[in-house]
């Protein structure tokens, strides 16, 4: 479990394919801090650590990535110098900062435009037909593993949705949302509160 606060950016220092693929992910957190078997959420999907080392500031861990998880993220995330959006597993009393996230990515959107508002930016994302009966303005999406509002959302004559995101300056900075562009494909995530709702309304129906 997660809460879509990310702590750290991080960089695909190697990647080779093993039967699953073997990624090792430099990362500036304190290898003692990170267990064997613990899960830590990459741009949005839940991996489990099975390698570490380094020093505290200059680390990396190594995960295992299944071709079930490449086929559902964005085509070539996980090259080397690829950077990834990480945080830890939520802890028992930890401050759920965002929102309940699982790091399951549910589908693959893409920036169809990015406009100055103030100082912060407003993204357009374009959703696919599956996962636009759960967004809703108003409600929480994971964009690469960042907890996020939708402001407003558009309907597509072909099923799809247009939804806006505001970005502030912080937001990207500390993360690799800042350094997206129109056209760019990024991991989404649905409110699992939007999914089970969802769900129980298909029910009565």
């Amino acid at each position: 479990m997660f809460t879509g606060i990310v702590t750290a950016v991080g960089t695909i220092r190697e990647a080779r394919q093993t039967g699953d693929l073997r990624a090792v992910i430099a990362c500036p957190f304190d290898p003692a801090g990170m267990a064997i078997g613990a899960s830590i959420a990459c741009s949005g999907v839940c991996l489990t650590v099975v390698d570490k080392g380094g020093i505290a500031g200059d680390a990396w861990f190594a995960v295992d990535i299944s071709a079930e998880s490449i086929s559902r993220t964005v085509p070539g995330r996980w090259e080397e110098g690829r950077m990834l959006n990480l945080e830890a597993a939520l802890r028992l009393g930890d401050e759920l900062g965002g929102h309940i996230v699982t790091g399951h990515v549910d589908g693959v959107g893409t920036v169809v435009g990015i406009e100055p508002v103030g100082d912060s930016r407003r993204f357009t994302i374009a959703a696919p037909r599956e996962l636009a009966p759960y967004l809703a303005p108003k409600g929480s999406i994971t964009v690469d593993g960042v907890s996020l509002t939708v402001n407003e959302v558009a309907d597509e004559p072909d099923g799809t949705c247009h939804f806006t995101l505001n970005i502030i300056p912080h937001t990207a900075e500390v993360t690799t949302i800042g350094t997206l562009r129109e056209g760019d494909a990024i991991n989404l995530e649905i409110d699992v509160l939007a999914r089970y709702l969802q769900r129980m309304q298909s029910l009565r129906g």
